[in-house]
């Protein structure tokens, strides 16, 4: 039988004094282990697909937004990272065909990413194989899926995640 390692460091906290804070570290610990598995799985769906999660995730932005386009910013403050995280995945996805840089006509300043032909093919067909091979079956019956999102966002919102 394996043990569960999660189990056996809640046990080693309340052996060790810290019963208070053993609850907190296995609920962390656990959340952190699932993202990893879950990005295991993401990344099996998209690195043949010469993608990482967070190029896949520019892509499916700019293919919902208007004119197939947004400002550099406005995707850095939708995916919740640092600018040079979003300039690293469009300059990835420029070298790919996948996107392109524009100045805006009205306001030069402003660099806009723009979602080319070969990219929409490319997050049209990662999202059918994500949704196929992750989405659809994420490793828990649909009423727990819904509930463990709600217990989620709860969480996010009390960790101070907003707009």
């Amino acid at each position: 039988m394996t043990r569960d390692p999660i189990g056996e460091a809640h046990r080693q906290w309340v052996a060790h004094g810290w019963p208070d804070a053993a609850d907190g570290m296995a609920m962390v610990t656990s959340v952190v282990r699932a993202q990893q598995l879950l990005m295991e799985r993401i990344d099996t769906v998209l690195r043949p697909r010469g993608l990482t999660f967070a190029r896949y995730e520019v892509l499916r932005l700019l293919s919902f937004a208007r004119e197939a386009a947004m400002p550099m910013s406005r995707l850095g403050s939708l995916l919740q990272v640092h600018p040079t995280s979003v300039t690293s995945a469009v300059d990835r996805l420029v070298a790919q065909g996948y996107v392109e840089r524009v100045r805006d006509v009205a306001d030069r300043r402003v660099v806009r990413a723009v979602l080319t032909h070969a990219g929409r093919e490319a997050v049209e067909e990662a999202t059918a194989a994500l949704n196929g091979e992750v989405f659809e079956t994420p490793g828990l019956p649909e009423g727990d899926v819904r509930d463990l999102t709600e217990r989620l966002t709860a969480l996010r919102t009390g960790l101070g995640d907003s707009d």
